[in-house]
């Protein structure tokens, strides 16, 4: 009887776990089939989103635009260095359209500074930014002496305003986000870099936030050739996030050069040029034709009628962006000339240039 008892146990238990088996292995196929369908999807997905952003590469205030709290991540960029004409003057170019290589599916409004760490050389990466009201600096600048970037040297030139061929640069300039002597954010760059090159764009970005209280997505890529302790350039790309760009957008490469002088950028060494090259007209570019909302000194001649921002004590052109986002109670208009305006007070917006 106990025997029979035990037989019939033994089946039943069998029975059971071959049920199982059963419905475990179903439930397997099914995963796998819908794993299958997800990924054709996904595929599908992807090429048509491809499509979209290649049909719409120049209009980015319609792309996937989604603010969020999240810090955007840092892409692969499509720059190619090989792709930069050989330094004939000019203190920068337009690249990509002048369209930054950010991740436009993935902006935040929330201020954030992040600064890389040195390579095996010791040289700086990519510096990257939310720049906002309230991450920029309330007092002056700091010494910045004790820092040393890769490609050091400290030489003098007659020939160079100030003497000085490099400059401790920053790459996200102290006026954006207050750090002054954070060595991940300075490279050895010239006078002509760090004027002529990065300083027009930093003084347009800070202007446009303290001006409309609005963010600017903000990223600087030092271009180092092979194991050059010497940057050729750097990357500058900017996005004002609240406008989608209506603002700020800017993607330029600045060179790291100084005219009339010969650099070495394995190590920094430096001599003046044997043959002295001066750029024309023609292959100088100003910051109007990067930077299209900046008038051109044609403009300044003739325009004699400015609107002054009485919070800021700025004045601009009728035709600035900056008016549009000027509250109405700040905004008085003014006809006079230049000289006037700055006598009362007022200094010229540095992104309408008046």
């Amino acid at each position: 009887m106990n025997k029979t008892k035990t037989n019939t146990r033994i089946i039943l238990f069998l029975y059971i776990l071959t049920f199982v088996f059963t419905i475990a292995g179903c439930q397997s196929n099914i995963t796998e089939q819908n794993q299958t369908e997800v990924c054709e999807i996904s595929e599908s997905q992807t090429f048509e989103k491809d499509a979209f952003i290649e049909e719409t590469s120049t209009v980015i205030e319609d792309f996937f635009y989604e603010e969020t709290t999240e810090t955007p991540k840092l892409l692969q960029t499509d720059f190619n260095f090989s792709d930069i004409p050989e330094y004939s003057g000019k203190p920068y170019i337009a690249v990509n359209d002048n369209i930054p290589f950010f991740d436009f599916s993935n902006l935040t409004a929330v201020s954030f500074a992040e600064y890389s760490v040195f390579d095996n050389l010791g040289r700086c990466g990519v510096a990257y930014a939310c720049v906002g009201k309230d991450i920029m600096p309330a007092q002056k600048r700091g010494s910045i002496g004790n820092i040393k970037p890769s490609g050091w040297h400290t030489v003098k030139y007659d020939n160079i305003d100030g003497k000085y061929l490099y400059n401790r640069c920053h790459l996200i300039g102290y006026q954006l986000t207050g750090e002054n002597d954070n060595a991940y954010n300075l490279i050895t760059g010239t006078k002509a870099l760090n004027i002529d090159g990065m300083l027009p764009f930093e003084n347009i970005t800070a202007d446009y936030v303290k001006e409309t209280n609005n963010h600017v997505l903000y990223r600087v890529t030092p271009i180092f050739e092979s194991d050059n302790l010497l940057a050729s350039g750097v990357l500058m790309e900017g996005y004002s996030v609240e406008d989608k760009g209506a603002g700020i957008c800017f993607c330029v490469y600045a060179y790291n050069a100084q005219p009339n002088i010969d650099i070495n950028y394995s190590n920094g060494n430096s001599k003046i040029s044997d043959t002295i090259k001066n750029p024309t007209n023609e292959e100088t570019q100003t910051l109007t034709q990067v930077f299209p909302s900046v008038s051109s000194s044609a403009e300044n001649e003739q325009n004699s009628t400015y609107i002054l921002n009485t919070n800021t004590d700025k004045f601009h052109y009728p035709s600035c962006p900056s008016v549009k986002q000027m509250a109405e109670e700040n905004k008085h208009a003014y006809t006079g000339t230049r000289e006037e305006v700055i006598e009362q007070g007022f200094s010229p917006c540095k992104r309408c240039n008046p």
